[in-house]
């Protein structure tokens, strides 16, 4: 039995580029349904995306993230290959990530950028992927290189068992701590990055979803690893309650910052426990859901 494939493209003003994306994507992969979710577009991003093709749905509430959310949640396919409409990722290579993905048994294929030209990526974006794509690393011990890459291919198991909570461009950081904390099998493969056309303009704000991006972080690590997060605040204020109270006079009054600090150690312990087993849970019934979807296979 042949393999579905879904080709993805959350699309916002890409007027320029969407009718080369998607003649692309449906010469590479013919079998393919090649869909367009349209974002709020201004500009003829809709009419081109149709007379190229595609199958154009629109979702009204902005941001790539709610963009994904609904493209999961509609589409049913085995394989699905997610890219951006802004002709940058390389198309070309998604047979290739594809193979890996059934081959390998995997759940998710990244396609690392390799950027062909000086100005496909600039110094600050670089610098910000390196610095997350690190924290990340560090913070949920999942060994990636290019943590904000848009050019995916997915299992329909990772598609269907996905949560997809944020709103905007932190959708690739969530997908990568949903890979690391459910362990699910994944790899990696250098593929080239474009310059954007002349004409076609960039949608992600160094500064202001970089913030949006560690915020995320932040809320990840604290739903994903609460024993580490809790434990982490339970340690400080412990070391502070034995340095206030050596500093303190025998005669303190009972509230003194000392006793607030062991309160405090004690309810973030607490949380450590309570939140640590309701994660447990949590990753329980997701990988039971996980598990009621076939694996992709060639062979069946």
């Amino acid at each position: 039995m042949s393999l579905r494939v879904a080709v993805l493209i959350p699309c916002y003003n890409e007027e320029k580029t969407i009718g080369s994306v998607v003649h692309l994507a449906k010469k590479v992969l013919p079998e393919a349904n090649v869909y367009v979710y349209d974002n709020n577009s201004t500009d003829d991003t809709v009419k081109i995306a149709l007379q190229s093709g595609a199958i154009v749905r629109h979702v009204s509430r902005q941001g790539k993230g709610c963009v994904v959310r609904r493209m999961f949640a509609d589409i049913d396919a085995d394989v699905y290959v997610m890219t951006d409409g802004d002709m940058t990722y390389d198309l070309e290579s998604t047979p290739r990530l594809i193979e890996i993905l059934i081959n390998g048994q995997k759940d998710m294929v990244v396609g690392v950028r390799k950027e062909q030209e000086k100005e496909a990526y600039p110094l600050f974006h670089r610098f910000g992927n390196i610095f997350l794509t690190r924290l990340v690393r560090c913070l949920f011990g999942i060994k990636q290189t290019d943590m904000l890459s848009g050019l995916r291919v997915f299992s329909k198991r990772f598609v269907k068992t996905f949560p997809a909570r944020s709103n905007g461009f932190e959708i690739e950081t969530e997908l990568n701590v949903f890979t690391a904390m459910n362990r699910l099998p994944f790899d990696e493969v250098e593929t080239r990055y474009f310059a954007r056309p002349e004409g076609s303009f960039r949608k992600l704000s160094t500064i202001k979803d970089g913030f949006k991006v560690l915020f995320m972080i932040f809320r990840l690590f604290h739903s994903e690893r609460p024993v580490l997060f809790y434990g982490i605040f339970g340690f400080i204020f412990a070391v502070l309650t034995i340095f206030l109270n050596n500093q303190s006079s025998p005669r303190a009054p009972f509230y003194t910052e000392g006793f607030l600090c062991f309160l405090f150690t004690v309810l973030c312990f607490f949380c450590a426990l309570l939140f640590g087993s309701q994660n447990k849970t949590k990753r329980e019934n997701t990988r039971l859901t996980y598990l009621s979807y076939p694996a992709a296979n060639n062979q069946d």
